[in-house]
């Protein structure tokens, strides 16, 4: 099985991402070891002297001016996590619980945290297994990190939380002893480091940015299928007029889509009768809206790959040094803004898709049957897919507004500017899934419409679409049949979601044209 070594500087989104999914090994760098020692070995030397350092000789927040006892230091770090485990609502899906232990492991694994190995042992333990605690959805305003979230994890593994197993929430005790592990013992600086982090929005932060890398291959394929269907040109994706307005990301969609409609029977059957000089904005400018997208997820990746190899919590071990440093490295405004402008863009790729698909289904504008119906009336068509998808894009309207301009003071004040990270990060997470839905509608729109168009113009013969477009409407029509009459299209869309995620319908294209941009 294959490893990946955390030593706190070189994870990226992919290698998470994958370990996550794929249930990858993880393991600490033999590196990371070293400087987690010696930064434990500082904080034990300043407890036997008597120095004080916040949260670890003093109380939190309001009540870092109060000394605590050398002899009950422990008992302050477990009471730091039973006093945070304050979330509320429906658990954080699974994948980000993984994703949060992890991330939460390559932060300590830089060696500023000051905690002993056997803490990230554990964490990468849990990881390992498999084992997914049970972390409430609500409760973070993304600065001291992801605290509410993060403290429900550590509550796991002091064995007074809980995890899933097979669909239950079973206590955190039991599911410990059964897989032979001790519960965790807090010791000094060990709660607060594990709480003070942005783990839980990084973890979604992540997520969404890899996804969004693939979603922006898929709406290429599905747009360029969309152009094939309305019998749109080619003539808006020379690369002769992207070299004039050189953003990366557009240049990279118009190539794409270029090379998907390359060959194209049904666009040289309407090249010299069609009394159209242009296309409409949503098959014309898709180089212009796709690459802007494009360009927001390449700053957010950037953003969020160097989050995820930060020192996060507070206050921080400077072991050569000697010194222990307080700031706020915990402050999440980084991914706030990262996840709220990336919700932004991606919500961009579901209103253009929005558009082509209403391009489709309106025979006004397509000159095809109505609804892609061939008895409308007796039949309903694709009508309301169109329905769901505007459904959607205008969920992701009011889902879009950024969290970040909000804050809201915690702490007795001490805490006056929040980032709403958290926020951000899950209504990013909830555009992301309602692009692939809409996506996933184009997809099928776009083949029920080329059934019609490739037989306009073709003296009974049935025309091809481009290389690319022609071998992912096969791998469709494999799976989804036409629509001849009504049926529940709740199946289609689900079957054509999932054909989407899979990867199979970028790789069927990629094993046509080439890799994909």
């Amino acid at each position: 099985m294959p490893q990946l070594f955390l030593d706190g500087d070189s994870l990226t989104i992919d290698s998470a991402y994958l370990a996550e999914k794929n249930h990858t090994r993880i393991s600490l760098a033999l590196t990371a070891a070293k400087r987690m020692q010696e930064s434990r070995r500082q904080v034990e030397k300043w407890l036997a002297s008597g120095e004080v350092i916040y949260g670890v000789t003093t109380g939190f927040g309001e009540f870092s001016t109060v000394r605590i006892p050398y002899e009950r230091i422990g008992e302050l770090q477990v009471n730091l996590i039973r006093s945070h485990s304050a979330g509320t609502g429906d658990p954080l899906p699974a994948n980000i619980v993984r994703l949060m232990i992890l991330l939460r492991a390559n932060a300590l694994a830089k060696g500023y945290s000051g905690v002993r190995l056997e803490v990230i042992r554990k964490l990468i333990k849990v990881f390992n297994i498999g084992l997914v605690p049970f972390i409430p959805a609500k409760g973070s305003v993304g600065s001291s990190g992801d605290l509410v979230q993060l403290a429900h994890l550590v509550l796991a593994l002091m064995g007074e939380g809980k995890f899933f197993e097979r669909g239950r929430v079973l206590p955190a005790s039991r599911i410990l002893a059964k897989q032979k592990m001790n519960p965790l013992v807090l010791t000094a600086k060990e709660g607060l480091a594990l709480v003070n982090g942005t783990q839980m929005m990084g973890a979604f932060a992540v997520h969404c940015t890899h996804e969004a890398g693939e979603i922006a291959r898929v709406l290429d394929v599905t747009g360029a299928l969309s152009v094939e269907a309305l019998r749109g040109t080619d003539v808006a994706f020379d690369e002769r007029i992207h070299r004039l307005r050189p953003y990366r990301g557009q240049q990279l969609s118009a190539r794409n889509i270029k090379r998907l409609m390359h060959g194209s029977e049904i666009r040289k059957s309407h090249r010299h009768n069609d009394t159209r000089v242009q296309d409409a904005y949503s098959l014309r400018c898709m180089p212009q809206v796709h690459g802007a997208v494009r360009d927001t997820i390449d700053f957010c990746r950037n953003q969020v790959n160097i989050e995820i190899n930060s020192a996060t919590d507070n206050p921080l071990i400077f072991a050569k040094d000697g010194i222990h440093l307080e700031g706020g490295n915990f402050h999440g405004e980084p991914l706030a803004l990262a996840c709220d402008y990336l919700g932004i863009g991606l919500s961009e790729f579901a209103s253009i898709s929005e558009r082509r698909i209403e391009r489709m289904v309106n025979g006004q504008l397509s000159g095809l049957p109505k609804f892609l119906s061939e008895n409308g009336g007796l039949n309903s068509g694709m009508m309301i897919a169109q329905y769901t998808a505007a459904s959607l894009v205008s969920e992701n309207k009011v889902l879009a507004h950024p969290a970040s301009v909000d804050s809201i003071p915690t702490s007795a004040n001490q805490e006056d500017h929040n980032s709403m990270g958290s926020i951000a990060a899950q209504k990013c997470y909830q555009i992301l899934e309602n692009v692939w839905r809409v996506a996933a509608i184009e997809l099928l729109v776009s083949c029920q419409a080329i059934d019609f168009s490739r037989n306009i113009g073709g003296n009974g013969v049935p025309l091809k679409c481009g290389t690319g477009t022609e071998a992912v409407y096969h791998l469709v029509r494999s799976k989804i049949k036409h629509l001849k009459h009504d049926r529940i299209l709740h199946k289609d869309i689900e079957e054509s979601v999932q054909l989407l995620k899979s990867g199979e319908v970028v790789r069927t294209a990629e094993k046509a044209v080439g890799k994909l941009d």
